[in-house]
C-alpha cells in the first residue's frame, strides 16, 4: 500500500516521505494512529502545501539532533546486575535498562532508538550501546557493567570507612577541647603565683 508518513516513523521514512508498505502494516498501525495517511491525489496536494513548513520541522530536528549527539558521545552509564563472584552475569542488559538510566540524566530516548547487542554482554565491564538519532546521525554511548554484589560490598566499605573517619574526627575534636580546657585550668592555677611575684617588689620597697 503507497502512503504518506504525517510524522517521522523510525526504521521508514520522515514526515512528508511517501513509502510503499505492507497493507497490513497500513491499516492496523500507520492509518489508525494517525502516523500516515493514504496516497491519494487530495493528500499529496495537502502535503505539498506544507512542503516548506516540514523542512523547517526537519532543520529543527536536525539541529536537535546533533546537539544531542554532542552530549550523548561523552555519557558513560552504570549498569548494575547481578553476576557470579567470577563477574558473569546472571541476567542481560536490556534497553529498557539503558532508556531508564539515561532518562535519569535527563534524556528521554525511545527504546526502539536504543541498539544494544545484549547477547554479547556475559560479564561485567566496559561495552557500548547505539542511539538512533534523527535521520542517519547516532550516537555511541559507554556501558559500564558492574557486579551487583560487589557494588554493594562497595558501598559497605565506603560507609564504614566515612563511618571511622567521622568517629577518628570527632575523637580528635574531644581531645582537642580537653587539651585546651587543661591548658586553661593550668592558666588560672598559674595566675595567683605570678601576682604574688609582681607583689613582693612593691611590698619590699615599702619596707
Amino acid at each position: 500500500m503507497k502512503i504518506i508518513l504525517n510524522q517521522d516513523v523510525p526504521n521508514l521514512g520522515e514526515e512528508g516521505d511517501v513509502c510503499v508498505v505492507k497493507d497490513g502494516y497500513a491499516r492496523n498501525y500507520l492509518l489508525p494512529t494517525g502516523a500516515a495517511v493514504l496516497y491519494n491525489n487530495e493528500n499529496l496536494a495537502i502535503f505539498k502545501s506544507r512542503a516548506a513548513a516540514i523542512e523547517k520541522r526537519k532543520l529543527a530536528k536536525r539541529e536537535a539532533s546533533a546537539s544531542l549527539k554532542s552530549q550523548l558521545d561523552n555519557v558513560t552509564l552504570k549498569l548494575i546486575v547481578s553476576a557470579s563472584h567470577t563477574g558473569r552475569l546472571f541476567g542481560s542488559v536490556t534497553s529498557l535498562m539503558i532508556q531508564e538510566e539515561l532518562a535519569k540524566l535527563g534524556y528521554n530516548i525511545e527504546r526502539k532508538r536504543i541498539e544494544v547487542a545484549s547477547h554479547t554482554i556475559k560479564q561485567v565491564g566496559m561495552y557500548s550501546a547505539r542511539i538512533h538519532l534523527y535521520e542517519n546521525a547516532s550516537s555511541v554511548i559507554k556501558l559500564e557493567v558492574l557486579s551487583e554484589a560487589e557494588q554493594k560490598a562497595a558501598e559497605r566499605a565506603a560507609a564504614k570507612a566515612a563511618k571511622e573517619a567521622e568517629e577518628a574526627a570527632a575523637k580528635a575534636a574531644r581531645e582537642a577541647a580537653e587539651a585546651e580546657a587543661a591548658a586553661a585550668a593550668a592558666e588560672a592555677e598559674a595566675a595567683p603565683a605570678e601576682e604574688e611575684a609582681a607583689e613582693a617588689p612593691a611590698a619590699a620597697e615599702e619596707n
